[in-house]
């Protein structure tokens, strides 16, 4: 019988888990024996008694948990000293930033880990049920808006009272990715007035569908500002400088403003500047969704709350994470959905090392780095 381990998450933000109740009973419906170090879930409203119930082994220690396990599902890449105590091997499946821990990774192929990175998913249809990024974007843009009016002293409908007309809320959102589209979903919502940018004029009809004002750039370089993977791409000095005037006229207006522009593999772009920022009302509020990569705002800083030129900068680097119980929720099924392909109708293991998502995510395999971004 394959053995698959969950540990519990050690990263200072991370309340996340990589399973639930509802893929534990899965995995274990597909004839797997499922380990669980005790409190993995906790962070995540899940017990470990609710994780027994579902079939599950609660073992009181890492190493307990990952004694004869074949495959660890993870969050976040283990750490380094946990790495070193997995079983030569081991298959493991999480989202790695494969970006920032070449030297974890390195130290993975050494041990003959196969590695598995979600955040590679291919965007195709067969892998949507399995896309990560998508189901962790979705929630992260709709936990900006909340943390933004949270700090902002603002309402954010109109409100017609016997004292007197509360204006809307007027808010910005920088790029109509997934996690762009629920922000801006989040604060039509909510009652704000919406405007929102992004590079690519194929998102319009999108913006404006959920009631917000498409604000672009007219130029011919936005036709293929659009890769084949469906990001934006780095576009030309000129454009940037039109960009900049734009935003910056555009944010002197703006109560609300909501980050989300990252190029995978790059630095953040800048889209905010000091400058920018100093023109911004007193008491208005950025989310910078971007934080950990740099920032569109150089003013954010990871995982704090700071405040220049009187305007409030959010920077949490794990929204996803404080809304912990629907983010695991969501992953773990994102996770179940990829592991399951890798067994036969029998439940035995039978990785397809041609699949097009075996190929896209696999990261390590038979003591190398193996996929063509980073090998």
């Amino acid at each position: 019988m394959t053995i698959l381990s969950i540990l519990r998450e050690t990263g200072t933000h991370e309340r996340r888990a990589a399973a639930s109740v509802d893929t534990v009973k899965k995995f274990c419906a597909l004839g797997l024996k499922v380990q669980i170090e005790t409190g993995a879930g906790v962070r995540a409203g899940i017990s470990d008694e609710e994780f027994k119930q579902a079939g599950a082994e609660i073992k009181r220690t890492a190493a307990e948990c990952l004694e004869g396990s074949l495959i660890l599902l993870s969050v976040d890449a283990p750490p380094a000293a946990v790495i070193e105590t997995l079983p030569a091997g081991m298959m493991l499946v999480g989202m790695f930033a494969p970006h920032h821990n070449r030297e974890r990774l390195r130290r993975m192929a050494e041990k003959h880990h196969v590695v598995f990175a979600m955040e590679l998913m291919p965007r195709i249809s067969r892998a949507q049920s399995m896309d990560v990024l998508s189901s962790q974007a979705n929630l992260a843009g709709y936990r900006a808006v909340i943390e933004a009016f949270a700090a902002h002293g603002k309402a954010a409908p109109m409100m017609m009272t016997a004292a007197g007309t509360v204006a809307p809320a007027n808010a910005l959102v920088l790029g109509a990715g997934v996690a762009g589209l629920q922000a801006i979903a989040t604060a039509r919502r909510l009652g704000a007035v919406v405007s929102a940018f992004d590079v690519r004029p194929a998102v319009k009809e999108q913006v404006e569908s959920l009631g917000a004002k498409f604000v672009e750039v007219p130029s011919e370089e936005t036709r293929h500002a659009e890769t084949a993977a469906g990001y934006a791409r780095e576009m030309s000095e000129e454009y940037r400088r039109k960009q900049a005037r734009l935003i910056h006229d555009t944010l002197k207006k703006m109560d609300i403003v909501i980050t989300t522009a990252l190029i995978p593999g790059k630095p953040a772009p800048v889209l905010i500047t000091g400058a920018m920022v100093q023109d911004m009302k007193p008491g208005s509020v950025i989310v910078d969704l971007a934080a950990g990569s740099g920032g569109n705002c150089p003013l954010s800083q990871p995982d704090e709350v700071v405040v220049v030129h009187g305007v409030i900068i959010i920077g949490h680097t794990n929204l996803p994470s404080r809304v912990a119980a629907d983010a695991t929720s969501l992953y773990a099924r994102n996770l179940y959905n990829f592991v399951a392909t890798f067994f036969n109708r029998e439940s035995l293991l039978a990785v397809n090392f041609e699949d097009e998502l075996v190929k896209g995510t696999l990261l390590t395999h038979k003591g190398q780095l193996v996929h063509p971004q980073f090998k």
